[in-house]
C-alpha cells in the first residue's frame, strides 16, 4: 500500500471510530470510486458498511460496487432497502450488476429483478443465464456495433449519438441478422473516404469466442493477440456481447488467486466466512489429512528399516535434510507446471519436453547438494562411507522429487481434477515417502561398510 492510501485509510479508520460521518462524507467526495473500493479490502465488514451508507449518490454507489469483490457488493446492498438496491444496480453495467444478484438470496434476487425496469431486468436475466466464470457471465451487453451496409459517414454519425456503452478502439461489423462479419479501427474509420461502406474497408478475420468458454481461456487468447476487446458470439456467430482488457484483467487476477489459495490447500472461501472457525477447519481438513497420512506411510517405511537404523544411528541426522530438500525441489516443479497449465504456457503436447527439462535440473541439483551434503556428513561423523550414501540418496531424492513434480500435476490434470489444489499435497506426501525410502534403502545396501 503506497504511503497516501495508508494515510487515507488511517483518517477514513479515525472519522469512523468518532462518528464524524459529515467529514466522512466530505473526505469520500474527493475519492475516486476506485480509491473508495481499495480501502474496502483493509476494513471489516462493519467499517465498510459505515462507509458504503455514506454514499448518497446512487451512481458513485454503483462505481464503486463494480470494482469490489461481488460477494462484498452483494453483502453490502442485503442491508438497504429493495429500493435503494434497484437504484443502484441500474446505475451499473449490466455484467457487474449480474454478478451482484447473482451471489444475493434468491428470494432478494427475485424481488429486485422484478422492481427494475423491464429494459434492465431483461438484460440482467439475459446474464444471469450464464456460468458466472463464462465468457457469457462476464460479458458486457451495452456494446457498439454497426451494419456493414453504413458508409464512414454514417458510422460516424452513429458513434457521436451512443451513449452508456462499452467504448473500445474497435468497431464490430454486423449483418443484417446481427451475425459477426467483421472488424474496424477507428482510425480506420477517420480515415477513409465518407461514402465507404463498412464492408469494403472492415478485417473480416475476427477473433471472438464462444459464449459458453471459461473465462480463463478468454484471458489467455485476449493476452495471446494482445488485443484491447473480443466479441462474444453464440453457437449461430451472432453478437451477443463483448470482453474488455479490464474484465480479463480482473479475470487473471481472480484465477491466479484460485490457484494461489489451492495450492495452500486453502479457499478464498475461507475469506467470507469470517471468524467461523469450525468451518474454515473443514475446508483445510481434507488436505492436511492428506500430509497426514502420508507422514504415516513415512513412519511405517523408518521402522521397516529399523535394523539399518539402529546399526548406524547417525543416518537420523540426514532425515530431515532428505525428506526438506525432496520436497522443495517437488514444490518447485509442481508449481512451474500448475502456473503454466494455467497460463497455457503448457499443454500435453510440451509435457515431454518440460519433464526432460526438470529431469536434468533434478539431476544438476541434486549432484550439487548430494555433493554438499556429502561432505558435511564424512566429517561431521568420519565415516566415508556415510557421506557416500547420503550424498547419492540426496542426487537420487532430488531428481525423483523433481520429475514427481511434472508427472503429479499432469495426471491430476489428464482426470479433471484441478492440479492447483491437489498436487501440492501429493507432491510433497510422495516425495516424503520416496526420500525416506531411497534413503534407506541405499543405506542397507552399504550397511557392510558403513558399521
Amino acid at each position: 500500500m503506497d504511503q497516501n492510501l495508508q494515510r487515507l485509510l488511517e483518517t477514513v479508520r479515525k472519522l469512523i471510530r468518532r462518528g464524524a460521518y459529515p467529514s466522512l462524507t466530505k473526505v469520500l467526495a474527493k475519492i475516486h470510486p476506485a480509491d473508495i473500493a481499495h480501502l474496502f479490502r483493509y476494513l471489516n465488514f462493519p467499517e465498510q458498511r459505515t462507509l458504503f451508507n455514506l454514499i448518497a449518490d446512487p451512481e458513485l454507489a454503483g462505481q464503486v460496487l463494480a470494482e469490489v469483490e461481488h460477494e462484498t457488493g452483494a453483502q453490502l446492498l442485503e442491508q438497504l432497502q429493495k429500493e435503494s438496491i434497484t437504484e443502484i444496480l441500474q446505475e451499473m453495467p449490466y455484467d457487474d450488476a449480474a454478478d451482484i444478484i447473482q451471489n444475493m438470496p434468491e428470494e432478494l434476487a427475485e424481488e429486485i429483478l422484478l422492481l427494475m425496469e423491464d429494459e434492465d431486468s431483461v438484460e440482467i436475466e439475459e446474464l444471469l443465464k450464464y456460468e458466472e466464470d463464462s465468457a457469457g457471465g462476464i460479458m458486457a451487453t451495452e456494446f457498439f456495433s454497426l451494419d456493414q451496409e453504413l458508409t464512414a459517414r454514417e458510422a460516424i454519425s452513429a458513434l457521436q449519438e451512443a451513449e452508456d456503452i462499452e467504448m473500445v478502439f474497435y468497431l464490430y461489423v454486423t449483418d443484417e441478422h446481427n451475425h459477426l462479419v467483421g472488424v474496424l479501427s477507428l482510425r480506420q474509420l477517420l480515415t477513409v473516404p465518407p461514402s465507404t461502406q463498412l464492408k469494403q474497408i472492415m478485417a473480416r478475420e475476427v477473433f471472438s469466442v464462444d459464449i459458453d468458454m471459461d473465462q480463463e481461456e478468454v484471458a489467455r487468447l485476449v493476452e495471446k493477440y494482445d488485443i484491447l476487446a473480443i466479441p462474444v458470439v453464440n453457437d449461430s456467430n451472432k453478437l451477443m456481447g463483448i470482453i474488455t482488457v479490464d474484465d480479463v484483467i480482473d479475470v487473471l487476477r481472480q484465477e491466479a488467486t484460485e490457484d494461489i489459495y489451492k495450492m495452500a490447500g486453502a479457499s478464498e472461501e475461507e475469506l467470507l466466512l469470517g471468524n467461523k472457525a469450525f468451518k474454515i477447519a473443514r475446508l483445510r481438513l481434507p488436505w492436511l489429512i492428506t500430509n497426514l497420512f502420508g507422514g504415516v506411510i513415512t513412519g511405517y517405511l523408518m521402522w521397516l528399516f529399523k535394523v539399518t537404523i539402529k546399526d548406524v544411528i547417525a543416518l537420523i541426522s540426514f532425515i530431515p535434510v532428505i525428506t526438506g530438500m525432496g520436497g522443495n525441489v517437488g514444490g518447485q516443479s509442481a508449481t512451474i507446471v500448475v502456473r503454466g497449465f494455467a497460463t497455457g504456457k503448457i499443454d500435453f503436447s510440451t509435457l515431454r519436453q518440460v519433464c526432460l527439462k526438470e529431469l536434468r535440473v533434478g539431476i544438476i541439483m541434486g549432484i550439487v547438494c548430494g555433493f554438499t551434503v556429502g561432505l558435511v556428513a564424512f566429517f561431521w561423523h568420519g565415516n566415508p562411507y556415510l557421506g557416500l550414501v547420503v550424498g547419492v540418496a540426496m542426487a537420487m531424492a532430488m531428481t525423483v522429487a523433481a520429475t514427481m513434480g511434472v508427472l503429479a500435476p499432469s495426471f491430476f490434470k489428464k482426470i479433471g481434477v484441478d492440479p492447483a489444489i491437489a498436487a501440492t499435497p501429493f507432491v510433497q506426501t510422495a516425495n516424503d515417502i520416496t526420500g525416506i525410502l531411497i534413503y534407506f534403502a541405499t543405506a542397507t545396501m552399504f550397511l557392510h561398510l558403513l558399521k
